[in-house]
């Protein structure tokens, strides 16, 4: 039994078992490695193939959705502007059945009085001065008011020089 017990605590046998441990882990450590890296590659691998295909295969449906949704909204909103202005045409045509404003609107704009009524144009001495250098340019042709324009312009920039 000595011998044993000295055996065992000699330092050549505590080398040998401290190998012999350190060969075991490193191994279990290397199989553990080669395990995970295999079955996760593996199944990565397939994950992101599927994930690929599935958004590849979705990718072209979505943006037919996406956008006949945007044109579904802009035919909604045309349709409730034109409701509106349909709206507003059938108050109009409304306003137009009453004889008082069918009334109001001849003496406004065609300016017609009503027997024993005496009517008055007030004329605005602006427009008159308008009127009339509109009239002095409608009398000459059209390409001397455009070189009219052009001497106007060069006139302009040079002075500013």
């Amino acid at each position: 039994m000595a011998v044993k017990d000295r055996d065992r605590f000699s330092t050549a046998t505590r080398l040998r078992l401290l190998g012999e441990q350190t060969a075991a882990r490193v191994y279990r450590s290397q199989t553990r490695r080669q395990a995970r890296r295999s079955r996760l590659t593996g199944r990565a691998a397939l994950l992101a193939l599927v994930l690929c295909s599935l958004i590849v295969a979705l990718a072209y449906p979505m943006r037919q959705y996406v956008s006949q949704r945007a044109e579904i909204a802009d035919m909604e909103h045309r349709q409730e502007q034109a409701r509106q202005r349909v709206e507003q045409l059938r108050d109009l045509k409304a306003r137009w059945q009453d004889d008082a404003y069918a009334q109001q609107q001849i003496r406004q704009r065609l300016h017609y009085v009503m027997p024993g009524e005496t009517g008055y144009i007030v004329i605005d001495p602006d427009a008159v001065e308008r009127s009339r250098t509109n009239r002095a340019t409608a009398a000459r042709p059209w390409y001397t008011s455009i070189w009219d324009g052009i001497d106007r312009s060069d006139a302009l920039e040079k002075p500013g020089r």
